[in-house]
């Protein structure tokens, strides 16, 4: 009795579980990729060309994230200083520093310092820097405790669901303008403040969209 059907169709079951094998190990994969520190760059800490400790010049110094970001509250940017303002302070202070060779040479030739980007936004992601700033929208909620860091980390996700969170209930998360910067800043009476917070995002009109087209331009 002749086969019904023809020697190569032995091998369609092969062909299935192999792609269903490949789809399920592209699956898994895709998951685990978008899900670790390699896609959210959680935990990103590069070696920088200086080592910059902002816990010290936070705590210590007490300097203000504006001294040295001086466009964080005005443009969508937060410019990288430039070693000029390094050299306001430290051609008194450690002049002859080893570890702050890189700066004056710096500050000498006019080359920029080739620091390594830490936080960094997909391109089609736009991200305002001013508008989070002038309502309320603290530093360390994207960025964490620099103020305690010897060395800058990446500390949150920064991903798509991060930021909905604060869109959707702006109200447990701003605070007041004159305290954005003030990375230790905690209300006294967390349930007056709540009422507060409420009150200032009707009345400083805060309507963080929630739309694809608020972020993705």
């Amino acid at each position: 009795m002749s086969n019904l059907f023809p020697e190569i169709a032995n091998r369609v079951p092969r062909w299935i579980v192999t792609v269903l094998g490949l789809a399920l190990l592209w699956t898994v994969g895709g998951i685990w990729y978008y899900f670790s520190p390699s896609y959210a760059r959680a935990g990103y800490q590069p070696v920088q060309p200086v080592s910059f400790d902002h816990a010290q010049h936070v705590n210590q110094v007490g300097l203000d994230c504006r001294y040295c970001h001086t466009f964080v509250d005005r443009s969508e940017h937060s410019n990288i200083p430039g070693t000029n303002t390094c050299m306001t302070c430290h051609s008194v202070i450690q002049p002859e520093s080893v570890a702050l060779a890189p700066v004056r040479e710096s500050f000498r030739t006019g080359d920029p310092i080739p620091w390594v980007k830490v936080h960094n936004t997909p391109d089609y992601v736009y991200f305002n820097h001013s508008v989070h700033i002038n309502r309320g929208v603290s530093c360390v909620h994207c960025h964490g405790q620099v103020d305690e860091m010897e060395e800058v980390f990446h500390s949150q996700s920064l991903s798509m669901a991060f930021c909905l969170e604060c869109h959707r209930n702006p109200e447990a998360f701003i605070r007041p303008v004159d305290q954005v910067t003030n990375l230790k800043w905690a209300p006294t009476d967390a349930a007056q403040w709540a009422d507060q917070a409420s009150t200032f995002v009707h009345d400083w009109k805060v309507l963080p969209p929630e739309s694809c087209s608020g972020c993705h331009r």
